[in-house]
Order: structure tokens, then C-alpha cells, then sequence
């Protein structure tokens, strides 16, 4: 993997030398804070040496790099996910080589059904714990030692500093925001009503396919994590009618804007 990661490295490096030290991740439905960004470079994922494609609706495989507000920033436009076919060291790859061109703090966005009755799609919930329910983990095999430790400490994956932060803004904004547990499952099918039951039982607020695999790698390599989650659904068996990938992508249009604006304020108050 060292030979892999330090070629994309490379590769990014001589297209932006001076590269940000803020990556955004963002998930489904939530692309229009691109709109508020002052473009530098755009580069595919399948330009960049060892990326994979990705593959599903809203997530466009692209690295972009601009400023937002006072801060400049890297955003991927979109993730790979394991329902796709990839491994998980695959999957979290572009974050590995996103901390080793330098990023430090990283921002993960996502799409989740909510498992509360009270929730309502287009609400945000800050990420403070999550479960690992995927059945994998992207740090089985060798460890390479220069990436971080063989038994990584998980105590606060997602940095405390950062959640009061972001509940801070949306205080100050007006903002519901929602804090609590992310449950990562395999997907890509949804949840049934009963397994639903038994997430919201171990104690999950949200629940969604991808984000935990990229957090934990990042924790592995010491970096500093916060996490939003976009309610889309209510998921199933809490909320009424079927699910479908189409409504997940439009329930997170009302809310875009409100996000943005969010973001924006967390990457110019951080250090």
C-alpha cells in the first residue's frame, strides 16, 4: 500500500503544492457547497494514481480545491463505498493520501436515515460516536507502522472540540442541529423494520453506509475528525412508505443551503 499511497501523493503534490489543510467529504445530495467555493483545481479521481471510480448517483469522483471564505480547502466530491464492490482499505485510500499531502482536520458529510420519530428528513446531526456494524474494519492486515499504531485508541474518534463547535454555530445561526451515535452498515440494501428496532436498541440515532471506514483510518493516522450527518429518511419501520435512493438525493436539497452556510462558518473558526 506504501508504494500506492506515496505515487498518488506524488501525483497531487505537483498538481498543488501549497495543498489545504482542511479536506471536506461530501455525501449524498450535499454537493452545492461547491457553489461557494472560489475554484483553484479540479482533478477526477480517475486522474490520480490508485483512485477508484465511484460509481453512484450524486457522488461525482472529483478532488476540488478553492477557498472558502478565509480558508482554502480540499472537497471530494463524492466517496467510494464498500456496497460498491471495493475493499475497505480501498474505500479509504484517497483519505490516507489526503493526510499524507498534509490535511489535517477533516470534515465527513453524509446521508442517514433517522431511527427517531420526532426526526424530520433535511434535519443535521453532528456526529459524536459511532458503531461499527459493517463487518470489517480498514485496519485488518500488516500495519504500517509509519500510518499509526497496531491498536489505535477509539475513546474520541470524533473530536470533541469540533462537536461543541459545530453545536455553537448552529446555536448562534438558528440551526437545529442534533448530536449523537452514526451506525455504519454494509448496505446496499436498507435496513428492514427489525433490524431498524435492534440499531435504535444499541443505542444508534442514524444510520448509513459509509463514513466509519474513512474516520477510522483517519484516527489510525492521528488526524482530527468531525462528522454531519444530512437526515434524509426516517428509516424503516419508523417513518411510512418505501425507500428509494432518488428521494434521499432530493430530501437533501431543502437543507443545502443551511449546510453550506454551516460549513463554511466551521472551516474559517478552526485553527
Amino acid at each position: 500500500m506504501m508504494l500506492e499511497l506515496q505515487s498518488a501523493k506524488n501525483y497531487l503534490l505537483a498538481q498543488c503544492p501549497q495543498f489545504p489543510k482542511i479536506l471536506i467529504t461530501l455525501g449524498s445530495g450535499l454537493g452545492s457547497l461547491l457553489s461557494e467555493l472560489e475554484l483553484e483545481k479540479e482533478i477526477s479521481f480517475s486522474d490520480i494514481p490508485y483512485f477508484k471510480r465511484a460509481t453512484v448517483s450524486g457522488h461525482h469522483g472529483k478532488l476540488v480545491v478553492g477557498k472558502l471564505g478565509n480558508k482554502r480547502v480540499a472537497c471530494l466530491q463524492g466517496r467510494l463505498h464498500l456496497y460498491e464492490g471495493y475493499s475497505i482499505q480501498e474505500v479509504v485510500f484517497p483519505f490516507r493520501v489526503m493526510a499524507s499531502c498534509g490535511v489535517n482536520s477533516f470534515l465527513l458529510t453524509n446521508a442517514s436515515g433517522g431511527v427517531h420519530s420526532d426526526m424530520k428528513p433535511g434535519e443535521l446531526l453532528v456526529i459524536r460516536d459511532h458503531l461499527n456494524l459493517m463487518g470489517t474494519n480498514p485496519l485488518i492486515g500488516k500495519n504500517e507502522d509509519a500510518l499509526g499504531p497496531r491498536f489505535p485508541d477509539m475513546t474520541q474518534v470524533y473530536d470533541r472540540a469540533y462537536v461543541e463547535l459545530f453545536l455553537r454555530l448552529a446555536e448562534k445561526r438558528g440551526v437545529k442541529l442534533r448530536q449523537g451515535v452514526y451506525a455504519a452498515v454494509h448496505g446496499p440494501s436498507y435496513e428492514t423494520p427489525a433490524e431498524v428496532q435492534m440499531l435504535k436498541t444499541l443505542g444508534a440515532d442514524a444510520i448509513g453506509m459509509s463514513t466509519v471506514p474513512e474516520a477510522i483510518a483517519l484516527r489510525h493516522m492521528g488526524k482530527k475528525v468531525a462528522a454531519i450527518s444530512c437526515i434524509t429518511n426516517l428509516a424503516a419501520g419508523i417513518g411510512e412508505g418505501l425507500l428509494d435512493h432518488e428521494e434521499v438525493l432530493s430530501a437533501a436539497k431543502p437543507v443545502q443551503q443551511t449546510f453550506a452556510q454551516l460549513v463554511k462558518e466551521f472551516v474559517n473558526a478552526i485553527e
